[in-house]
């Protein structure tokens, strides 16, 4: 049971050390193309077509949020379901339901926030 927990610590461990380094190097490359922007004056619509699209609600922290807490919800539930932890994929499938119902809450929050506007 401890080297199904310990391996899969693991594997969380260097997928999260991934995932942050990659968001560092993506926020550090969009600030330096912003920066790049303002600094060669006005812009027109034509130039604007052609950067990337930037986060128009800047909703990116509140989707890691909503996320990450259903993210917990879902490892709080599993911690009052019984299941076999050697031969179960309960755990797994609970899981990814949870972080799914978080992608849903966030793009409902999301497109409630664009009628509004």
């Amino acid at each position: 049971m401890f080297a199904i927990v310990e391996t899969l610590g693991s594997f969380i461990m260097i997928i999260s050390v991934f995932a942050i380094m990659a968001a560092v190097i993506t926020a550090i490359l969009n600030y330096r193309l912003k920066k790049r922007i303002l600094d060669n004056g006005p812009v027109d619509e034509n130039a604007l077509k052609l950067v990337p699209a930037f986060p128009r609600l800047n909703t990116e922290m509140l989707k890691w949020g909503v996320i990450l807490l259903f993210a917990g919800l879902g490892l709080i539930v599993l911690e009052f379901i019984p299941y076999n932890v050697e031969h179960s994929t309960l755990p797994y499938g609970i899981e990814t339901v949870f972080i799914a119902i978080g992608f849903l809450v966030y793009f409902y929050i999301v497109k409630n926030k664009q009628h509004q506007d």
